[in-house]
């Protein structure tokens, strides 16, 4: 079984292509490296991650990609292009010619237009991913899940996998409209989510039980042949760990059986992404 983390970061503050984390952020607002990240994947059992933008700007995913040329355990890297740009398709084309590029991952969350992926320019960019062979990261919030499931329907050979669940509201125990909306998505077969980034929506005070209701659900309506680990490292340790939630996603799938498991932690992320054992 090869265990993948589907979802990590790497940022260096000092280069200036990073305004996030703010300084405020006490935990993570430092460098954070392959060196930092070796011995938490080591402890897990873990052998490739893949590489995901923070900063929306071409310097920061060259500076991944950099680091995914030199670095063995990562596998793939998910950069970032404007996709309402011109010039989007050549980026993409170029880009390819990184052999661990296979994606790119819009910051959604943080724009007010909700549908602005729906946009002309957008699918025009979207559209010419399957083509090369990438895959498109949806950093979501629960008000985007309609929009996302258009899309899919829109473009049915886009590989699609939510991040971190769509980010549902964990703290407040909320459960509705973010359970129906995602029971909907499910149902389109070109889309995968990510357990990830779980313990950040349910804030400080967050357990195995609280988290419960909202991964059961994700199982129930994506299966673990659509699911993938991801532990959103280093920005998990703003309220666990690595170890923290690497313990806490094998408690909340202890259930499934042994070819379950394999799924999430491992199987599903290197069938999405294309990576070779």
């Amino acid at each position: 079984m090869m265990r993948i983390d589907a979802h990590q970061h790497y940022w260096s503050l000092g280069r200036g292509h990073n305004d996030w984390p703010p300084p405020e952020l006490s935990a993570i607002f430092r460098d954070f490296t392959p060196d930092d990240l070796r011995p938490l994947i080591e402890a897990a059992g873990i052998t490739k991650t893949i590489l995901v933008q923070a900063a929306p700007n071409a310097a920061e995913t060259a500076f991944l990609l950099d680091i995914a040329a030199r670095e063995e355990t990562v596998a793939a890297v998910v950069g970032w292009v404007d996709v309402w740009s011109a010039n989007a398709r050549d980026d993409l084309v170029r880009l390819k010619q990184h052999s661990k590029f296979r994606g790119i991952r819009p910051m959604l969350q943080g724009m007010a237009d909700t549908a602005c992926i729906l946009q002309p320019e957008a699918i025009r960019t979207l559209e010419a991913l399957p083509a090369l062979d990438l895959r498109f990261d949806a950093l979501i919030q629960p008000r985007h899940l309609p929009v996302i499931a258009a899309l899919a329907d829109r473009l049915p050979d886009l590989s699609i996998v939510v991040d971190h669940g769509a980010k549902p509201f964990i703290a407040s125990g909320i459960l509705e409209p973010w359970s129906a909306d995602m029971a909907a998505l499910a149902k389109r077969p070109n889309v995968c989510v990510k357990l990830s980034g779980l313990v950040t929506e349910a804030d400080a005070g967050w357990s195995v039980s609280g988290l419960k209701p909202y991964v059961l659900h994700l199982l129930d309506v994506f299966g673990p042949e659509r699911m993938m680990f991801g532990s959103d490292w280093p920005v998990v340790d703003l309220d666990a760990s690595y170890a923290g939630w690497w313990e806490a996603a094998n408690a909340l799938l202890s259930h499934l059986h042994e070819s379950g498991r394999e799924a999430v932690f491992g199987a599903t992320a290197a069938r999405f992404y294309s990576i070779d054992a």
